[in-house]
């Protein structure tokens, strides 16, 4: 997930911590934040290299030093070249931290935020104590509070202050109320034991192993099997069902079932995408090919997995052979990623020149694409007295979707109003028909009673009200000439269609009975 890196920059950052060996120069709060900073800018350049990282400084203000980027070494360089400023404004940050994420990635990205400051809680409008206070007891004139973020996202809290500090600050508490306002995931994190550049980097290097940490398993085929990298990694599946709460983990054995065409796969429903990327290894045998199962992607081979560039180029990669097999051929791959849970590996072009190996996860369970049954049942054309796909092997006939047993409960197309056009559309359907009263009485109520079953279901009781009115105003405005029998249906329908609102979603309302003939 992309990271943005909040980086106090206030006078409190420059207080010394302690004094360095031989009578040198104080270690100030800053020189311990960039110690931790390059530490974990340094984990993530070698594990989780395809991430996006932005740095951001505040103060009083707030600004972006370096917009979301890979180039790690840029991020590093600008750490060091930074200025201390005056003091924190926390409230203004976090609107900046904002805007910052949803003008380059919207409200649906999962980012990671990782606020860094020396725990002070500050004075003054805009400081942590103020915004603790405006959380705990928040009045009907204040403006609205920047937390919680839009987006999906983690904040995690490094205060580098010494156990003392925080105590005497209470800064635990005050940030907790900050985390509990953002009603998401997010932790803080102390300094173990003395306040020192090696227990600083201890504790970024923790965060760093706790979400930057690379996933990595085994795809098997057969006896044909490589080791790979999922990017991003994939995350813990927390799913409510009937009767209980299904909790899965991306298995490190990615075993694949088979093999389907892409037309009988069609779009199906993802939970998540995750790039493959082959790893380097000393075993010839499982050796990535450093093309990171694409045409043209960046490699993936360690500075210590052993391996030179040119030895895994000539090594052989079953996960680049696959890659190609299922982009010539057209196909994707079953994989089974953990009890019950599969997913399709796919070829994905971002370009005309460059694709790559992607796997597509599904919803836990084993029939998670409707139309092509249950996983467990699925099995090979030979498998069958009659080959599905016909003889032909240019034949275009395809076996699904498979076709449900039972019969469906509705003998017509269920109504859809996606847009307010559609619902314009069935009201000014009813209205035409109720001008052509007594000709298309029995098209008129079954047109209304379709439109109040809809209008039931989706909860619409205004609607119902509305179109009661409508059929009134159209009773008042008949011509002289017309049939009298319309005027007593529309004031018939006008009633009947509040009145019997509470007649469940069953019920139907049958014209009024007249003696009147029609001219038809």
């Amino acid at each position: 997930m992309p990271t943005v890196i909040l980086l106090d920059v206030s006078l409190s950052m420059t207080r010394p911590v302690a004094a360095a060996e031989g009578g040198g120069e104080a270690i100030t709060r800053r020189q311990l934040a960039e110690a931790g900073l390059s530490a974990l800018f340094d984990f993530v350049a070698a594990n989780d290299k395809l991430e996006f990282t932005a740095l951001v400084i505040f103060s009083s203000l707030w600004e972006v030093v370096v917009p979301f980027t890979r180039d790690y070494n840029e991020l590093k360089k600008a750490l060091y070249s930074v200025e201390i400023f005056d003091k924190t404004n926390l409230e203004g940050t976090l609107d900046g931290v904002r805007s910052v994420v949803g003008e380059e990635w919207g409200v649906t990205t999962t980012c990671q935020v990782i606020l860094v400051t020396d725990g002070s809680p500050g004075v003054g409008p805009g400081s942590l104590k103020q915004v603790a206070q405006m959380l705990s007891n928040p009045k009907p004139d204040d403006p609205p509070f920047h937390l919680p973020f839009e987006f999906p996202n983690s904040l995690e809290v490094v205060l580098l202050a010494s156990p003392a500090e925080l105590q005497q600050w209470d800064s635990r508490a005050l940030y907790q109320k900050l985390l509990d306002a953002n009603r998401q995931k997010g932790k803080i994190h102390v300094v173990e034991g003395a306040l020192t550049p090696k227990s600083a980097q201890l504790m970024f290097s923790r965060l760093a192993e706790e979400h930057y940490s690379a996933f990595r398993a085994r795809l098997q085929c057969g006896h044909l099997s490589s080791e790979v990298q999922l990017f991003p990694p994939p995350r813990t599946v927390s799913m409510a069902r009937d009767f209980e709460m299904v909790t899965q983990t991306v298995s490190s054995e990615l075993n694949i079932c088979g093999f389907l065409d892409c037309a009988d796969v069609s779009s199906p429903p993802v939970m998540s995408r995750h790039l493959v990327l082959p790893l380097a290894t000393k075993e010839k045998s499982h050796a990535g090919s450093g093309e990171g199962g694409a045409e043209g992607a960046d490699k993936t081979d360690d500075k210590d997995s052993g391996p030179t560039s040119s030895e895994i180029g000539s090594t052989p990669s079953f996960c680049v052979l696959l890659h190609g097999s299922l982009k010539i051929e057209n196909l994707v791959a079953l994989v089974n990623v953990g009890e019950n849970w599969y997913g399709l590996l796919h070829s994905c072009a971002d370009s005309k020149k460059k694709s790559n190996l992607m796997m597509s996860l599904f919803e836990p369970g084993d029939k998670a694409i409707p139309w092509l049954g249950r996983f467990h049942l699925l099995g090979p054309c030979s498998a069958f007295a009659n080959d599905p796909y016909g003889e032909d092997s240019a034949s275009t006939k395809s076996p699904f979707p498979v076709r449900l047993q039972e019969k469906r409960s509705y003998s017509q197309n269920p109504v859809v109003w996606i847009k307010p056009t559609s619902l314009q559309a069935d009201i000014q359907k009813i209205l035409r028909y109720a001008r052509k009263l007594p000709e298309k009485t029995q098209v008129f109520y079954k047109e209304l009673n379709r439109l109040r079953r809809a209008a039931l279901a989706l909860g619409m009781t205004e609607l119902l009200s509305g179109m009661s009115m409508m059929l009134e105003r159209e009773c008042t405005i008949l011509p002289w000439t017309a049939h009298p029998d319309a005027a007593m249906q529309l004031t018939h329908a006008a009633k009947m269609i509040t009145s019997a609102m509470d007649k469940g979603y069953d019920y139907s309302i049958i014209p009024l009975s007249t003696n009147f003939a029609s001219d038809s």
